[in-house]
Formats: C-alpha cells, structure tokens, sequence
C-alpha cells in the first residue's frame, strides 16, 4: 500500500510503499497527531519517523488486492 506524507515548511512529500495495513497507519497517525512520533515501516526494510507536531497530512493508500492476470 502506498503511504504519502506533506511535512510542514517543508516542498516535497514522503511517498513510500509499505507492508502496513491501513488500520496500523491509521492508528500510527492517531498517536502521532497526540504529541508522539509518527513511526512507520517501508516494504525494503527502511523506517520511516516524523515528529507528530510536524504533520502536514498523511494520505492513506488502497490495500493492494491480488492481481489477476498476466503483468509485464
């Protein structure tokens, strides 16, 4: 699933793919939205951390479902 997340004072978003289902995200940015740090893990073994009080937004992605067919 993907994950993108807007920092504030800050151009780029962070955009990564991660084995995480979108309720661990969810409850993740609840906690972080609280005063915590916003802890979350990469499908390629990075960790991805951002100060809560930093949050601009986080957008939440499909859970990839199985894909049925052939891919190229």
């Amino acid at each position: 699933m993907e994950v993108r997340i807007g920092v504030r004072n800050v151009s780029r978003e962070l955009s990564f793919e991660t084995t995480m289902t979108a309720e661990e995200v969810a409850k993740a940015v609840a906690a972080a939205s609280a005063g915590a740090m916003l802890d979350l893990s990469a499908d390629k073994g990075r960790r991805i951390l951002v100060p809560g009080e930093a949050l601009g937004y986080v957008e939440i992605g499909q859970e990839e479902r199985h894909r049925v067919g052939f891919e190229a």
